[in-house]
């Protein structure tokens, strides 16, 4: 049995799966067609799957297992999941009219997913795609300066956890205990401080431009603009500004060298993702198989039920990735 590729401009390339009677034939395909659909990924970055019979995790799960058979840990939480068992989660639990900007899962971590799979079990009515930017495209339609400024100096993501404002520091590392997240910490190259009201702060420099440990290729691969003071709503920026100061907001990023990133900066980058992105309506039973070091992902606005999960595998060391900046902790700022 043999599928069949669709190539559409602005939507991802997609496979149809030939005519299957159930799950345990549906295996049996995606096991011959291994290949092809890891030769789709390194051309294209991602890969909608179509026709395949998954109803349910349970399903999705057995999916996960034949296509990313070495899971990778959820590691420095940032927003809300739920947790299905089993490494299977759901994509998001963020508000339904809050578009998600592109970004490549973990960029901040040494250790990040090299695979993403994600399973349509609800389609929403409205909106609700899952669009991805191929990141050699990204990296291609950049200003030159921005691009030489990432490659020499890297970038800087802080954060802020607090119970109140963003992901609190319990959820984030997984922990009760402070000194378990200072261990992490140390032995991740982030610098960790407590304040007076034993909230979190941490500080970490990492490249924003690495190449596909398979490939070769170079890609843009960070959070610079997705965790941007910049793309916070100006209304909660100025709001969180005036309570806790600019160095107490939950997340923000710099380059390497210090000067933070500007609104120009900002529409440039975003600029050039959505210059590289494709995207396609969700039907209930399809995949989109990432890339997660050659396409960045995120999530458009949606109305009605929604539910999409995701699983991370094929974990990928940074250090096999020819980073132009060695990864290092970087400075917390005091409150203020």
């Amino acid at each position: 049995m043999t599928g069949c590729w669709t190539l559409e401009p602005g939507r991802p390339a997609t496979l149809t799966a030939p005519p299957v009677t159930d799950l345990a034939d549906a295996l049996a395909w995606l096991d011959t067609a291994h290949a092809e659909l890891r030769a789709g990924l390194r051309e294209h970055g991602a890969v909608y799957l179509r026709g395949l019979p998954v109803h349910g995790v349970d399903d999705f799960a057995r999916v996960r297992d034949l296509l990313l058979p070495q899971p990778t840990p959820y590691r420095e939480k940032a927003t809300p999941r739920s947790d299905f068992g089993a490494g299977v989660y759901s994509s998001t639990d963020l508000p339904a009219a809050q578009a998600i900007a592109p970004h490549n899962e973990n960029s901040y971590t040494l250790t990040f997913p090299g695979l993403l799979l994600f399973g349509c079990l609800t389609a929403p009515e409205e909106g609700g795609a899952t669009p991805v930017a191929d990141c050699r495209r990204v990296l291609r339609a950049l200003p030159a300066h921005l691009v030489e400024r990432m490659r020499t100096q890297g970038w800087l993501l802080r954060r802020a956890y607090s119970e109140h404002i963003s992901t609190d520091w319990r959820s984030a590392f997984a922990t009760d205990s402070p000194a378990e997240v200072e261990r992490y910490c140390a032995e991740n190259l982030i610098s960790c401080a407590w304040d007076e009201d034993g909230n979190l702060r941490t500080a970490q420099l990492r490249p924003g431009i690495v190449r596909h440990p398979a490939t070769g290729e170079e890609v843009w691969f960070n959070h610079l603009a997705f965790w941007s003071r910049w793309s916070l709503d100006e209304e909660i920026r100025d709001t969180l500004v005036e309570e806790f100061g600019h160095d107490g907001l939950p997340f923000d990023t710099a380059f390497g060298d210090g000067p933070p990133l500007t609104r120009d900066d900002l529409d440039a980058v975003r600029a050039a993702y959505e210059a590289a992105t494709v995207r396609r309506a969700w039907e209930a039973g399809g995949l989109l198989l990432v890339d997660n070091v050659l396409a960045a992902h995120g999530r458009d606005p949606f109305r009605g039920d929604r539910r999409i999960v995701v699983a991370m595998g094929a974990p990928v060391d940074i250090a096999h990735c020819g980073p132009t900046v060695e990864p290092a902790a970087g400075a917390v700022r005091s409150h203020g």
